[in-house]
């Protein structure tokens, strides 16, 4: 069992940053596949980013290509997500999840645990 936790969110003007971190306790931390997504009211859930168990692959949807960035700490067990040039249309609940497997993946299907999610507020 993987248990997530989500931290980071808040509100910030059109352009600004955010970093968003998810601390991870359990089994599979280094072995697991790790997103993020985000779903905005009314709309579907969708994929922002993923990250190999090792760290060195990436995958982002192309929203956020160029201006959002996926890390993980193995020392600390987290997974963070850098986001850039922030615009109104990133308003959402952003939930961090883990996958039972080590292949980078945008299908929230592939993804077993998650989050409970932060919110994150872009405003024009």
């Amino acid at each position: 069992q993987i248990h997530l936790v989500e931290s980071g969110g808040g509100s910030v003007q059109a352009g600004g940053s955010l970093r968003l971190s998810c601390g991870v306790s359990g089994y599979g931390y280094g072995t697991n596949c790790m997103g993020w997504f985000r779903q905005a009211p009314g709309k579907e859930r969708e994929a922002v980013a993923s990250i190999s168990p090792d760290g060195d692959r990436t995958l982002y949807a192309d929203s956020v290509k160029g201006r959002f960035a996926i890390s993980r700490d193995s020392a600390e067990n987290t997974v963070d997500l850098l986001m850039n040039s922030l615009k109104p249309d990133d308003t959402a609940m952003y939930y961090c999840a883990a996958s039972k497997r080590a292949t980078v993946a945008l299908d929230a299907a592939a993804y077993a645990f998650w989050g409970q999610g932060t919110q994150v507020t872009v405003s024009s």
